[in-house]
């Protein structure tokens, strides 16, 4: 990799010397990481928020477990039967448009759980919620594509999860804070105004996102005329060499499957942590909101850690599904601790530490797979297909999780069961993707700078 990035440097002629790869990278990470990040931090956010909202909506609104499950997975379904046909349509006018179209559009049907007060309404603006978001993750990746070498995505893709982390990290507090202080305020309920808070700041993202972003390299007034040559040069010629450009061909590509069965074990896992976390906390004893929120940021203070490391490890050595799988089965391990000590606050933290280390991490790396399988139109909506089958995960894990806990009266066997997805999600990634993924991919120097300092 060096040998190519000198080979890249080395060119032109005159006093002024070549703009180098990384440098430039770092540029472009500085310019459009920031804003995508925020934005990427207020989707988590939306995803989490009903987990801290569960005790107070299932008490106003009469639900089940069973029926919380249910909502809290319609979300999925809208956000699947909308996945692919959205990221198609990213594809043909462009990421900043429809990206900033997505963040407007589920802002507002967030928002508007303020006036959600029957079993039935929480139904539709969560199916509403899912279908006004769907589309997003797998956009701002695909927008990644565009922008990023194949070398330097693990750290970029690992620092835009950080974003998720964060969410969890300072928005699991942040819930606690609104349902102990805001609860009755205006006349409305805590959980209310924790979807406004979730809600309005997604529409002025929108706009931002609409007006900063930039769908070209060739676009970019930041960049030299000399970096947008080597930058887009450089992604075209590593694209020209993957798999399909289209979408029927991404489907028929082998291993591109398997990558949307691994990656909808995955969901199952992240979506038990994300849904159930804060009611594990409180069964094993503990019943302020804001003690609540505050032990809930430990997974995703783990993640975040987790994230950084294996984020600059899987570039460095190019061994993306060897780590995936050791995360994937660090959650599993994550997964049956807690289910054994469910009644320990402090050792049922600690399980959940090492779950959120392990789920949380292995998203971004996994991500780092698709791409070497699918460009162009075959990556928008091939990643979005991938990102679909693995929502899918998010119907099931609720719903299980729910159905278990009423019939059995806890949730530690649907702890096991998740645990055991989870391994067997590990044995597909070391043993069942095709030769094209088992080969090392190529590797990188350590990118200082900003993925570095957006760590710290």
């Amino acid at each position: 990799m060096s040998s190519i990035i000198q080979s890249l440097t080395s060119a032109g002629s005159g006093a002024e010397a070549p703009p180098s790869e990384a440098a430039i990278v770092r540029k472009v990470a500085w310019r459009i990481m920031p804003l995508i990040m925020v934005c990427y931090l207020f989707a988590f956010f939306d995803r989490i928020n009903i987990s801290f909202a569960k005790f107070a909506l299932q008490s106003d609104l009469h639900l089940s477990d069973t029926a919380y499950g249910f909502g809290a997975g319609l979300f999925v379904v809208g956000y699947v039967l909308f996945e692919v046909p959205s990221n198609l349509m990213l594809y043909k006018v462009g990421a900043r448009r429809w990206i900033a179209r997505i963040m407007v559009s589920w802002g507002i049907a967030t928002a508007l759980m303020v006036f959600v007060q029957s079993e039935w309404q929480f139904y539709v603006l969560r199916f509403l919620i899912g279908a006004m978001e769907a589309g997003f993750a797998p956009g701002v990746l695909f927008y990644l594509t565009l922008w990023f070498p194949v070398a330097y995505r693990g750290r970029i893709t690992s620092t835009l999860f950080l974003a998720s982390a964060f969410a969890g990290l300072v928005g699991a507090p942040a819930a606690g804070l609104v349902l102990s202080h805001l609860d009755g305020a205006l006349g409305m309920a805590g959980w209310h105004w924790l979807f406004l808070v979730g809600g309005l700041p997604c529409i002025v993202l929108g706009f931002l996102v609409f007006n900063v972003l930039k769908d070209r390299i060739q676009d970019a007034g930041w960049l030299t005329r000399a970096e947008q040559t080597l930058l887009s040069s450089r992604i075209a010629d590593q694209n020209k060499h993957i798999g399909s450009h289209s979408l029927v061909g991404a489907l028929k590509t082998p291993g591109f499957l398997t990558l949307g069965l691994v990656y909808f074990l995955i969901q199952v896992a992240s979506y038990g942590l994300n849904f159930w976390a804060p009611h594990l906390i409180r069964t094993s004893g503990i019943t302020n909101p804001t003690v609540i929120g505050l032990l809930t940021s430990v997974p995703y203070f783990c993640g975040a850690i987790a994230m950084i490391v294996v984020g600059k490890l899987s570039d460095v050595t190019g061994e993306r599904r060897k780590f995936v799988a050791g995360l994937i089965t660090l959650s599993a391990i994550g997964f049956f601790a807690a289910g054994f000590f469910d009644k320990s606050t402090a050792l049922l933290v600690v399980a959940l530490g090492v779950m959120g280390a392990g789920v949380i991490a292995s998203i971004p790396a996994f991500w780092a797979l698709p791409p070497r399988l699918v460009t162009g139109a075959g990556a928008a909506g091939g990643i979005a297909l991938i990102n679909t089958l693995g929502q899918l995960g998010g119907i099931v894990s609720p719903v299980m999780v729910g159905r278990i806990k009423d019939i059995t009266g806890s949730t530690t066997p649907a702890l096991y069961v998740i645990g055991a997805l989870g391994l067997v999600c590990a044995a597909i990634l070391m043993y069942g993707l095709p030769a094209t993924l088992r080969r090392k991919e190529e590797r990188a120097p350590i990118l200082n700078g900003f993925a570095t300092e957006a760590a710290r």
